[in-house]
């Protein structure tokens, strides 16, 4: 199995304390992903995380619909949680989220190891679509983060 990582940073104004609610709420989740993707969160609200929270999600890629199921291995309120996918479309996913206080705000660090079903094929595919189509969910969810804690921030004002 090829492994693949996708990292990404950003800077959020506020604590720890006060950034990281936002990410323990899944339903957060619309509102930082790409429409395309057709997320829809099917897990009841309200999810409360914590270690052992499953969540099952729909999303559609390419012109299939898939199921999601992740699984929260650490949860670790302000500074760190981990998603693992238990079912979906990759053949293996963990997600870290880390949060820590720096000058101006908190860092964000997001780090994503992955795999993708196919063996060859499956190599190939990534090469040619699922890394760019990764980078592009992470690239619009970092606008919209961005949009989202800007608008709340004049709104504090």
């Amino acid at each position: 199995m090829t492994l693949y990582t996708l990292r990404r940073t950003q800077l959020l104004p506020g604590s720890p304390a006060e950034v990281f609610p936002f990410f323990e709420r899944p339903e957060n989740l619309s509102r930082i992903v790409p429409s395309w993707l057709r997320f829809r969160i099917l897990t009841p609200s309200p999810v409360e995380m914590s270690v052992g929270t499953l969540i099952d999600y729909t999303i559609r890629w390419l012109a299939f619909s898939m199921r999601w199921r992740t699984l929260i291995t650490t949860h670790r309120s302000p500074e760190r949680f981990v998603d693992e996918q238990i079912r979906g479309p990759y053949s293996y996913w963990h997600h870290s989220h880390r949060f820590s206080a720096v000058e101006g705000g908190t860092r964000m660090e997001d780090e994503v190891v992955y795999a993708v079903p196919g063996g060859f094929a499956g190599r190939i595919l990534h090469g040619l679509l699922i890394r760019r189509q990764l980078e592009a969910i992470f690239d619009h969810r970092a606008r919209a983060i961005e949009a989202i804690f800007r608008a709340e921030g004049e709104e504090r004002e």
